[in-house]
């Protein structure tokens, strides 16, 4: 068994990443493997609405000059995978939801190939809009027929500065128990 997780942040282990560690440490105590791809320094741009990929049905976006294919094959050779980023003007950042946009729209082309993977999202936030950016990680996971394990509270930590969500003791022990509770549902589903 495998979890991806995409860290969503132009800024490379910054707070988004802190969760995002948090939650893995706990899958890989459980014996499953991991893998951490972060999108700083790297390219993604929106989905062009072609719709190449609902004629060519291969499991790529028609679009091939930025990451999107490379996150779609790590997409689909996961059993589990968490989505996260930081919370802007209360939602996702740009290039996460560039990778939302087409991984589904390719998913969708492809019979929904994310069908019952297990999902995970995580948020940071200085102060507000987690909520809302929480929600539109979820709405990709539902609608592409994931399933999605919870915590022992919403899946957000807080905290401006780099470093500053690892004192947000709450944020972090909740994304630990959502690592826990992945390791667990995925063990149920696929052992």
């Amino acid at each position: 068994m495998k979890v991806i997780a995409f860290n969503g942040s132009a800024r490379k282990d910054g707070n988004t990443a802190s969760m995002v560690r948090a939650a893995l440490t706990e899958i890989e105590k459980a014996g499953i493997e991991t893998e951490f791809y972060q999108f700083s320094g790297k390219k993604i741009q929106g989905c062009i609405a072609c719709y190449k990929c609902m004629e060519n049905k291969d499991q790529r976006c028609a679009v091939d000059k930025d990451a999107a294919n490379e996150c779609i094959e790590k997409m689909l050779a996961a059993d589990g995978m968490i989505l996260a980023s930081p919370t802007y003007f209360a939602d996702i950042s740009a290039e996460l939801k560039a990778l939302i946009d087409r991984a589904g729209l390719v998913a969708k082309a492809n019979g929904d190939m994310y069908k019952r993977k297990v999902g995970a999202a995580l948020v940071a936030a200085r102060r507000g809009g987690a909520i809302h950016a929480f929600d539109s990680i979820n709405h990709f996971f539902t609608i592409s027929q994931m399933i999605i394990p919870g915590s022992n509270y919403w899946n957000m930590g807080f905290g401006m500065d780099k470093g500053d969500v690892e004192k947000d003791e709450e944020g972090i022990e909740t994304a630990r128990v959502l690592g826990e509770n992945m390791a667990w549902l995925m063990k149920k589903l696929y052992a």
